[in-house]
């Protein structure tokens, strides 16, 4: 399984980098293989992107913005689903994925 982050390399938004960073930051530091698809120099992954987050995610008017996280097609969510996760040592079930032994996220559901 890989996990797909939906990036723009050259968003003008400070707030949009800052999440990606944070997204990108955190799965490369706890060694989690993912692949960076960029949404502003592939038009492909542009159009992917936007055709695969679920309708009840997308906001109300526009399109969704990234990063926006798949477990290969299936949607896991957007930044505010992540950080949440996060804060609950449940990135790991979030992304479709088991905690590997010894982590966070394993200690605090009784799978140790």
């Amino acid at each position: 399984m890989v996990i797909r982050v939906y990036i723009a390399s050259s968003s003008g938004s400070m707030a949009i980098k800052k999440k990606q960073q944070d997204v990108l930051g955190f799965l490369e530091a706890n060694k989690i293989g993912f692949e960076e698809k960029d949404i502003a120099a592939n038009e492909e992954n542009r159009k992917w992107m936007r055709e695969n987050v679920p309708e009840n995610n997308r906001p109300a008017t526009g399109y969704p913005l990234p990063p926006q996280i798949f477990n290969e097609s299936q949607y896991r969510g957007d930044y505010d689903a992540f950080f949440e996760a996060r804060e609950n040592n449940a990135v790991y079930a979030f992304l479709g994925l088991t905690a590997p032994p010894g982590s966070k996220a394993r200690k605090s559901h009784g799978v140790e």
